[in-house]
């Protein structure tokens, strides 16, 4: 295994991981964004509602996205896996 090839394979897992991870960091931090505005606006300064907000929408995003998640993370496990005989 060259050092290219531990690059190669190094940046293609850390797409992977943004492509999945993103959608749910991302619609998390619109949320707590959209819910800050709110307690800033109303006075209102409750850490619960904060908290849950964010749990819902994730869990929503991992209801929706989640098939989607998982056939990306299998198509890179499915490409690792297959191509170990040409590693080496």
């Amino acid at each position: 295994m060259t050092a290219d090839l531990a690059l190669q394979l190094m940046g293609d897992m850390l797409l992977a991981s943004l492509l999945v991870a993103g959608p749910i960091l991302g619609i998390s931090m619109v949320v707590g964004l959209a819910i800050s505005v709110l307690q800033v606006v109303t006075q209102v300064q409750e850490m619960s509602l904060t908290f849950v907000p964010k749990i819902i929408a994730v869990i929503a995003t991992m209801v929706f996205l989640g098939p989607w998640m998982l056939k990306k993370l299998v198509t890179y496990a499915a490409g690792v896996i297959g191509n170990i005989p040409a590693y080496f």
